[in-house]
């Protein structure tokens, strides 16, 4: 309870575990992955190519639109065989992204931030927020200009 008897609910630090899929509803998810300890080796090509690579290959989960900022990534993504979790689905292209990469200090944190898109919310206004991310930090003029962007599958969206 908080200071007016009103109920307060726990603030949490991981997300909860798993995304519950409706069908004949949206089923995307907009997630967040940071680098370990936020250390900024993700916006470059070499990380460009081979993360895309590995989400060609990983297609237990689709990813549509994506953005790579230097300590973080946003990814929006959509179960394809509903057999596997989104945290499986993530461990195992962290892995073999892993295996592409060769780099001890390319790590991503162990968790992942996603938040299913209902129905009603609008996708063209979270990936422009999204795009917006390296004009907020300063890193271009134009959110044009960001090269570590791109779409792997285009995605169905049922939402409004």
């Amino acid at each position: 309870m908080d200071n007016f008897g009103e109920k307060t609910l726990p603030n949490r630090e991981n997300p909860a575990p798993g995304v519950h899929i409706h069908l004949g509803q949206s089923n995307i998810v907009l997630l967040t992955i940071t680098t370990e300890k936020r250390n900024p080796w993700l916006a470059s090509e070499t990380a460009h190519r081979l993360i895309h690579e590995t989400w060609l290959e990983a297609k237990a989960w689709l990813v549509g639109d994506y953005l790579l900022m230097p300590d973080h990534l946003h990814a929006f993504c959509a179960p394809h065989d509903l057999h596997f979790t989104i945290e499986n689905w993530i461990a195992y292209w962290k892995r073999e992204f892993r295996l592409k990469h060769k780099r001890a200090k390319w790590r991503f944190q162990s968790r992942g931030w996603h938040h299913r898109l209902r129905d009603g919310e609008n996708h063209s206004q979270k990936w422009l927020y999204v795009q917006e991310n390296p004009l907020r930090k300063g890193l271009v003029t134009r959110m044009e200009d960001w090269p570590f962007k791109g779409r792997v599958f285009d995605l169905v969206w049922t939402g409004k």
